[in-house]
């Protein structure tokens, strides 16, 4: 049996400067485009919500911007039902050809009663077992920031 993975990075390399690709990220309504889950955000301040689907399940994540520092990073925490459940992240790094882009998550489900519960509503909500969340997250990411670098490209 494998240790449960409680944080998953992916890096791909964009060729824009920093700047331009916060300024893309931070606009929270563009994640559908490259999220291969997000199907629909509601932005308000420095809140946000999000609809996800995967297959036939459907979830919603009330999100929160903890991290929002242009050129360098930008973070959300997913909170579910005032349940913490994850951190989402991208870090950016400046590099001769553009921005090195690291998409991070974080498990934020590790302790007591609340754990359980936000675990269970995972599996209900996602349809994916904590043992595998992370296989299914890192899988996501490298989609997700395939998705970013072509919409990030000279149109963009």
């Amino acid at each position: 049996m494998t240790a449960r993975v409680w944080t998953v990075e992916e890096s791909l390399e964009i060729p824009l400067p920093p700047h331009a690709v916060y300024a893309a990220l931070a606009d929270v309504r563009r994640m559908r485009e490259w999220s291969p889950e997000v199907i629909w955000v509601w932005p308000r301040g420095r809140r946000f919500v999000g609809v996800n689907r995967k297959g036939g399940w459907v979830w919603f994540g009330a999100c929160r911007i903890v991290v929002a520092d242009p050129g360098r990073e930008f973070a959300f925490d997913n909170i579910t039902f005032g349940l913490p459940v994850a951190r989402w992240g991208y870090r950016l790094t400046p590099t001769e050809h553009g921005t090195l882009v690291t998409e991070y998550w974080t498990d934020l489900r590790r302790h007591g009663w609340r754990r359980r519960i936000a675990e269970v509503l995972g599996l209900l909500f996602t349809g994916t077992p904590p043992a595998r969340r992370a296989d299914h997250n890192r899988t996501g990411m490298r989609e997700t920031l395939r998705r970013l670098r072509a919409a990030c490209g000279p149109a963009a």
